[in-house]
């Protein structure tokens, strides 16, 4: 259950901010003309708080005459503010540590480059292996997929008239980040073929007589946050995501990698993940024992890429974060007609889309939360013989994900999740009096090993409340003593914990960042 041991009131003060939140048909502005698509190394990005009067004016004030406002995401709260390309580092550094220090003001960050995630591939093979290995083709017996199911690929431009495409791809096929327009087609068909193949991957057209198979026929859009390069900035790629989540997408794939945590990204998976999509990401190709970020959120599903002998590739990296891998070496897809149609590449962006494909098969099947389908892709997950750091729950297996009834759990895979599927939650209301103020809770744990806990603050429009969680510690959450936390811009906050430390009760803390109101924590934890 959820208990309140103390008042818990905070003993220091921070910046007020007084204000509302703007939201529009999509929450994203225009950019300013002449915005260049791809990264932007120029640019920093400022978080500002929901209970801002005016995002811009909380900016513009410490802006200085040589930079500029040039974007805006309402619905995130972030603009982005331009340097000009000879300014010095030391001016940007300046400008942050300034603007960090005034009102509203929730922080400042560059805005870091992503890349597609893949790696040149050996000579092509004759034959697709992923859908095998995964058990897809088996799976097909029960279902070949749902077009009510929304895979969102946000990536490089994708040629979503391609023959083995098209049919699978929506009429209104997605939107270009990159370039700022309506249409997510590639600038540059020779060149920039990832998106294509990530599209192929989850949803190339199954049992239409031509090409390849994808693992599902769900509906496919994309979102064009890379250019022709495969590297583009955190702006547009976050802008992407939340455009996505708004299509009403039911799971979001993100072959790309890079920057590092920035706040901005971690807005965006977490308004994603409260808006009902899945975020699936690619644990990244560096072959190091940690995962890249966006995987590293808490919200997204980090996935490592193995062979065709089930075996870890060489470029993948593993770590703790990983829930699951998928076949990622010499993979069959589809590729811009400029390349011949079929190429065979190789990366955690292929072991990705393998796996966001199978959870779109799962979905045609069994009715599921964001939340429940990833549990349940990790329970019937198939142990091959890797460490959890490598495997994760396992490698994802799509005929037990649609054979098996999430209410009657999986076998689980090697680690990193599994179990028998059950949740129980609970739930308190409180209350926030202005910017001094927090409240301190603590969750006994209803199940022993835990695979899931997932904290969801739920506050007021006009304030900004953040959510502090510990584990395995007696000491109180709080902002500067935490093992997790979700700060966004408003007061809709969660933290999703996979195999949480038992050992002790978890520590929460709500806490105002500023502004005042009622909210209610839910706490749902999975066996």
């Amino acid at each position: 259950m959820v208990e309140k041991p103390t008042p818990g009131r905070r003993s220091f003060l921070k910046a007020i901010g007084a204000g509302t939140l703007f939201g529009g048909l999509s929450g994203v502005a225009s950019a300013t003309p002449g915005r260049q698509p791809g990264p932007k190394k120029d640019e920093i990005l400022v978080g500002v708080s929901a209970s801002a009067a005016d995002m811009d004016q909380a900016v513009a004030q410490a802006v200085p005459g040589n930079a500029e406002i040039v974007h805006r995401n309402e619905t995130l709260s972030y603009v982005a503010v331009k340097f000009p390309s000879q300014a010095a580092d030391r001016a940007k550094e300046n400008f942050i540590d300034a603007i960090t220090k005034k009102d509203h003001i929730k922080y400042a960050e560059p805005n870091t480059t992503h890349e597609a995630l893949y790696e040149p591939s050996d000579p092509r093979f004759g034959d697709q292996y992923a859908p095998k290995q995964v058990e897809s083709d088996q799976a097909w017996d029960t279902t070949l997929g749902d077009s009510g199911v929304t895979i969102a690929v946000v990536d490089t431009g994708a040629q979503y008239d391609h023959p083995d495409l098209q049919a699978n791809y929506k009429s209104n096929p997605g939107r270009d980040f990159a370039d700022n327009d309506s249409d997510p087609y590639p600038d540059a068909p020779s060149s920039e073929y990832h998106g294509t193949h990530v599209s192929g991957c989850a949803a190339a057209v199954v049992d239409n007589g031509t090409g390849v198979a994808g693992q599902s026929n769900s509906s496919l859009i994309n979102g064009r946050a890379l250019d022709e390069s495969g590297s583009g900035s955190t702006s547009d790629i976050a802008d992407a995501i939340e455009w996505a989540a708004d299509q009403g997408a039911d799971i979001i794939n993100l072959s790309l990698g890079g920057g590092g945590y920035t706040s901005t990204m971690k807005n965006a998976v977490s308004y994603a993940t409260d808006n009902g999509s899945l975020v699936i990401a690619a644990a990244g190709n560096n072959g190091s024992s940690s995962v890249s970020y966006p995987a590293a959120y808490s919200e997204c599903m980090a996935i490592s890429a193995v062979d065709d002998n089930e075996q870890l590739a060489s470029f993948s990296q593993y770590g703790e974060n990983v829930e699951l891998c998928a076949p990622g070496v010499d993979v069959l897809s589809t590729t811009t007609e400029a390349r011949g149609s079929y190429e065979t590449l190789s990366g955690t962006s292929m072991a990705t889309p393998v796996t966001s494909g199978v959870a779109g098969l799962t979905l045609a099947q069994w009715d599921l939360t964001n939340q429940e389908l990833r549990s349940h892709l990790k329970n019937t997950a198939e142990d091959i013989g890797l460490s959890a750091n490598e495997q994760g729950s396992g490698q994802v297996d799509a005929l037990a994900a649609v054979t098996t009834d999430p209410a009657d759990g999986g076998g689980g895979g090697g680690g990193g999740g599994g179990g028998g599927g059950e949740t129980t939650s609970g739930s308190v209301d409180g209350s926030l009096s202005g910017y001094w103020d927090g409240d301190n809770y603590t969750w006994s744990w209803t199940y022993s090993s835990p695979s899931q806990v997932v904290v969801e603050l739920d506050g007021p429009a006009d304030a900004d409340f953040d959510l502090y969680v510990n584990t395995g510690t007696t000491q109180n959450a709080s902002p500067n003593n935490y093992d997790y936390t979700s700060r966004s811009t408003n007061s809709q906050e969660t933290v999703t914990i996979d195999t949480p430390d038992d050992s002790t009760a978890m520590q929460i803390n709500v806490d105002s960042y500023s502004g005042s109101g009622n909210y209610t924590l839910t706490i749902t934890e999975t066996q």
